[in-house]
Order: C-alpha cells, then structure tokens, then sequence
C-alpha cells in the first residue's frame, strides 16, 4: 500500500509530518432549523482554474494516526470553528460508486495531492443551532442551505444528507433530550411543536400534542410568559433533565 506524506502547520507554529489515508474520509453533517426549514451546513468546493462556486459536506482524508472521532471533531473544528457540538457516528458509506464521476475524484486528488481510488467515508451526524461560522481560510465560504433547495453535490453527498435526515429523526423518537439541547433553556409549546414538525416535515395535531407534552414528566411549566408579542402570550416550559435521566433508568431497569 502507497502512503502519502503531507506537512501540517500548527498553531503554535511547529511544523510536523504525518500521513494522508487516501482509502478512508469522514464526512459531518450538520442540520438546524433557519426560517422555518431544517438546513444542512455545506462548504465551499474550490475548483481550480475555474470562478464556478459549488458545495460540498464538511470532509476530510483521515490521517492514518487518527481515530474516526478526533477526525469527525477536527473537521467540524476546522470548517465551522462551532464548540459544544457533539457529533455522533450514525454510517459508513462504501459503494464503488461513490468514485464513479470522474471529475470528484479530479477535484480530490488535486486537493489532496494524492491518487485516489475507491473510498470509504465515515459520516457524523449532530442537531446544532444555525449561527455565524468562522472556517479556516483553507475551506472558502459555508452556508447554511435548506434541505429543499440542496444544489448538486459531488460524490454521495445527496444521499448521506437524506440518511442522515433518516437517522436524526430515529434519535428523536429513541432519545427526545437531543431536542431539548437544541432548543433555548426556556421554550414555548409551540417552539417545541414547530421543531418537530421541521424536523419530521409533517404537521402535527396541536391538542395531542399538547396532551403528550403534559404527560412528560420532564416537561416543566415555569411561571414565565412571553413578553412583548402581538398575540396571547404562550407560557415558557424548560426541560428537567434530571427527571428525564430518571425516568430513561426506569425505563432501562423494567
């Protein structure tokens, strides 16, 4: 097996080696809800020789010293420059086909200054708030982009996108806390109702709603009202994480 040497600056100015694997890349994707739609975050794929701006997910290479998780958080760290983003594995993708158009593999192997045959790609999965983003200068513009407006994506980037609209809606359903670390601390029933019907793209009945957010013993009703609004003020919930936790032992123990 060919191995490819690539010299990485730190911050701290020093200068070390280490090796590109060209056979294995992680991918991250990252949804939130900006306007009323759930979005993906995308990033800039710069194509030599050429004004034409696409996009593509945030990704990288592994190195070969690298664990699958500390790849999947140096490129979020790299791309976005986001904290308190945890990042979950949810697939592997590995069809031959992922190489098949000529022109991705071009552009990655004159990215990556290496030749690039079949490879596989890790996918990481995180609900993260929509917000400024700072990348490295090495990867050009981001952009938050509506799942319904995705533009044309090299390699599978389209499928892992709706795999991972699959997968996020599964965690949803088998551990509802990762809503509840997206929304604000304190949160409206219908800021509550709203994500989940982005998220699951289909409209929800607000009375069982509401009957199933009053069943929740985690669901807390505080004594705060909206302020401010043109309409009938809604009262604040919060979520109890330590009823939650409880009530998840209980259920583990049964």
């Amino acid at each position: 097996m060919r191995k490819y040497f690539i010299c990485i600056t730190m911050q701290n100015g020093k200068d070390f080696e280490n090796m590109l694997y060209p056979h294995v890349s992680v991918d991250c994707v990252l949804l939130g809800i900006d306007e009323e739609q759930l979005c993906v975050l995308l990033v800039e794929k710069k194509n030599a020789g050429t004004n034409q701006t696409e996009y593509k997910l945030p990704g990288s290479l592994i190195y070969e010293s690298e664990d699958l998780d500390e790849a999947a958080q140096r490129i979020l760290n790299e791309a976005t420059r986001l904290k308190r983003v945890v990042l979950k594995q949810f697939r592997a993708f590995g069809s031959p086909l992922r190489t098949a158009n000529k022109e991705d593999v071009q552009w990655l192997e004159n990215a990556s200054k290496m030749k690039i045959g079949r490879i596989v790609t890790v996918a990481y999965l995180a609900l993260c708030k929509v917000r400024n983003t700072k990348p490295e200068e090495r990867f050009g513009k981001v952009q938050w982009t509506p799942i319904s407006k995705l533009p044309k994506l090299p390699f599978d980037h389209k499928e892992i996108i709706e795999e991972a609209i699959k997968e996020i809606r599964t965690w949803t359903e088998v551990e509802p806390a990762i809503i509840f670390d997206y929304l604000p601390s304190k949160f409206t029933a219908l800021q509550l109702r709203r994500t989940y019907e982005i998220i699951y793209d289909k409209t929800l009945d607000v009375r069982n709603f509401h009957k199933k957010m009053n069943s929740l013993p985690y669901l807390i009703q505080t004594d705060e009202l909206e302020k401010h609004v043109s309409h009938r003020s809604a009262r604040y919930y919060r979520f109890d994480k330590i009823a939650y936790n409880k009530m998840r032992s209980k259920l583990n123990k049964a």
